[in-house]
């Protein structure tokens, strides 16, 4: 019997060391807001905008970065370039 007790308590440790792991993840999905000081406004920064975000560094043949680590006049590029694209869908 004491076997058993083992191997259970076992795969609750397990289960409580991959838990925080496993919904770590969500908070790397969480939208926020971006202020775009050209335009006046503010945009959810969501996996949609990322994915528009990385469309704009292909098409202007970028390397992938980070937006926030860009510099203010390539964020100010992107919002023009978003902006300029509005009218499709994203």
């Amino acid at each position: 019997m004491p076997r058993r007790y083992t191997y259970v308590s076992s795969i609750l440790m397990a289960a409580t060391l991959c838990l925080p792991v496993a919904f770590g993840g969500c908070a790397a999905r969480a939208s926020y807001r971006v202020y775009d000081p050209a335009y006046g406004d503010y945009h959810l920064w969501d996996h949609n905008e990322a994915a528009y975000y990385q469309r704009w560094e292909v098409e202007t043949h970028r390397e992938h970065r980070d937006f926030a680590k860009r510099s203010a006049d390539e964020q100010k590029e992107y919002w023009k370039w978003h902006h300029s694209h509005s009218d499709e869908k994203h």
